[in-house]
């Protein structure tokens, strides 16, 4: 049997317990997909492992995604500066000529 061991789904279900989703509050058989009505209000659920519970509430998309994405809310963390580009001749650029003193290419 290809059947999935009980306590592999256990730990898959156990770990989506806590997660939020926003549904569009619209009457009828109105669209619920969140790009269409990106002002109408939105139910916070969160999933506890059974079923969506009421866990809060968003006058907007805009409001929403800051409740379920607040990472992304944060301001990024500090990049190394880069190094300025420093004077050179730019050796790896170009071959180099041979040099009048006798250094550089082999001696013959």
């Amino acid at each position: 049997m290809d059947d999935e061991p009980l306590k592999n789904w256990a730990e898959r279900r156990d770990a989506k317990i806590g997660r939020l989703r926003a549904v569009p509050v619209v009457s009828g058989d109105g669209p619920r997909a969140a790009h269409l009505n990106p002002d109408a209000p939105r139910a916070i659920e969160r999933w506890n492992g059974h079923m969506w519970e009421p866990y809060g509430f968003a006058a907007n998309l805009a409001e929403a995604k800051a409740i379920l994405y607040p990472e992304s809310n944060e301001p990024p963390p500090p990049r190394p500066v880069p190094k300025p580009l420093g004077s050179g001749t730019g050796k790896h650029r170009k071959p180099q000529l041979p040099r009048s003193d006798g250094g550089g290419w082999a001696q013959r």
